[in-house]
């Protein structure tokens, strides 16, 4: 029976602000072992829903057969600095939000002009400036896990900086308890993205030190208003930089201010919730049939060797098997 849900699988993102538009929403989370077609599809969310939107949680394709899925059908990629099929994968879908700018080309096979759109980050944890600003306790502040085998660059970077200014913090824990506490935030891009760290310490009020990466990032902060950038991978750059915000506590503070400021009026939730559900009006109404008329070219161009590289790569025989029968000529 169709229902008027959409169909939200994986991570939550702006998931209760896009149903705060008026959007009926089930949100599916995805267990790492799951893989859903249609009919599952369809039993998760009572009834057929009239859309179906994946945001990414970095695992392996959680959906097979949406070539043939009788609604429009969105991708919310935000990993494509760590996963190189997505590209290909994103093809068996109406319309592809990508978080990395730089990206956008990979994305450009079938999709054509509005089906592929730019969604930056956002803070994901609706951080804010704290209401009383707290009594700094570090002069330099990364906030993070640091494992040298998980995260190895961001591991050595940081032992070069510490060699070179001792009094670096490397702390975990909640990103609004920890930033605000901090005279200069220190963000690390491990694969070179624009990670949701930018976000969270500018939501935060943080003064943030953070490199210099694409992906749009120029375009959406200014540097010396919003943040200071520091070149990729440059331990004597990222001390320079941050003691020369260390001796300006005024400019520390006018950044912090212009960041929140920044991020209230353009990134937050409700404007990438916003940025979506235009796209998704704007698709051309022909756009399910077409991808229908076209579904086993689309499966044979792009899908079916993204399945037999996880049926390859798989050691679970429930999802080898599963893997294959996707990946298998109709």
């Amino acid at each position: 029976m169709p229902s008027d849900a959409i169909a939200w699988l994986g991570g939550s993102y702006f998931r209760d602000e896009f149903a705060a538009l008026g959007h009926r929403v089930v949100h599916i989370p995805m267990a790492a072992t799951e893989i859903l077609d249609w009919n599952t599809l369809v039993a998760r969310t009572g009834g057929e829903p009239a859309g179906v939107i994946y945001a990414d949680c970095s695992l392996p394709p959680p959906l097979v057969g949406m070539e043939r899925f009788p609604c429009p059908t969105v991708f919310y990629a935000v990993d494509s600095h760590i996963h190189s099929w997505y590209p290909m994968y994103a093809q068996g879908f109406d319309l592809v939000a990508v978080s990395l700018r730089d990206h956008l080309p990979r994305f450009r096979q079938r999709l054509g002009e509005g089906r592929i759109i730019w969604l930056p980050p956002f803070p994901l944890g609706g951080e804010r400036p704290p209401d009383r600003p707290p009594v700094k306790e570090w002069d330099i502040l990364f906030a993070g896990k640091v494992d040298p085998e998980l995260t190895p660059g961001r591991h050595a970077l940081l032992r070069e900086i510490r060699a070179r200014f001792p009094g670096l913090a490397v702390r975990q824990g909640k990103f609004g308890d920890l930033f605000p506490r901090a005279r200069v935030v220190l963000n690390i891009a491990e694969a070179g993205d624009l990670n949701f760290r930018v976000f969270e310490a500018m939501a935060c009020g943080a003064c943030l030190l953070t490199p210099e990466v694409g992906h749009g990032q120029s375009l959406l902060f200014s540097e010396g208003v919003h943040m200071t950038t520091y070149p990729p991978n440059d331990p004597d750059q990222v001390v320079a930089r941050a003691c020369a915000l260390l001796d300006a506590p005024d400019v520390r503070e006018a950044m912090g201010r212009a960041a929140s400021a920044e991020i209230d009026a353009r990134h937050r939730p409700h404007h990438r919730a916003a940025t979506l559900a235009q796209a998704l009006d704007a698709l051309a109404p022909n756009t399910v049939a077409d991808r229908l008329a076209k579904a086993g070219a689309i499966h044979a161009k792009y899908l079916r060797l993204v399945y037999l590289h996880w049926a390859e790569a798989s050691d679970d025989p429930a999802r080898r098997a599963a893997f294959l029968a996707a990946g298998a000529v109709p």
